[in-house]
């Protein structure tokens, strides 16, 4: 079972975040679940969201502890909030953020990639809404979901055929950047 956590703050998108990479997966043919973990949050406040994915039905329903790849929306959360928990030797780390990965600290063995998230959905979106170019980036640097799967999902979540266009484009960037 392939395990996910998703770090960042209220109004980031978080939450659809781990909803897309389960319907990206169920696209994929896998069973997959996407839920979050909040209480009485509010838009700028720490917020985190978990996805599975597997090739067999989950029976699971606890949050993720031992997560093989963690998504950080906010870079500025790693200083307030224990984002690596649980991450071990062989955990991979994306993280929004201009800076390059050999700027952030984790523990040992475990991989960071950074990708500068807000930048891309500034020039694509014209707002700094990031789940999707994060999701691109993710499925390339994971490869557990397919590019047109994301594509797929978006296509599902949102309504404005704008929307969908620029969150479509802003995925496939990120895709890019990652793969390349």
């Amino acid at each position: 079972m392939i395990e996910i956590r998703i770090h960042g703050r209220g109004g980031q998108g978080s939450v659809t975040a781990a909803e897309l990479i389960a319907t990206a997966a169920f696209y994929d043919g896998k069973y997959s679940q996407g839920f979050p973990n909040f209480g009485v949050e509010r838009r700028g406040a720490p917020v985190t969201a978990f996805a599975r994915i597997d090739n067999k039905f989950i029976r699971l329903r606890s949050q993720i502890y031992d997560p093989k790849y963690i998504i950080i929306q906010d870079a500025t959360l790693i200083d307030g909030v224990d984002v690596f928990d649980g991450a071990k030797s062989g955990t991979v780390v994306l993280i929004n953020s201009e800076k390059p990965a050999t700027e952030f600290k984790a523990p040992k063995g475990v991989e960071i990639k950074t990708i500068a998230a807000t930048k891309i959905a500034m020039e694509i979106i014209g707002k700094p809404i990031i789940n999707t170019i994060l999701l691109g980036a993710f499925a390339a640097l994971s490869g557990e979901i397919k590019l047109k799967s994301v594509e797929q999902a978006i296509t599902e979540k949102f309504t404005d055929k704008e929307i969908v266009q620029k969150n479509i484009l802003a995925a496939r960037e990120g895709f890019e950047l990652i793969k390349n």
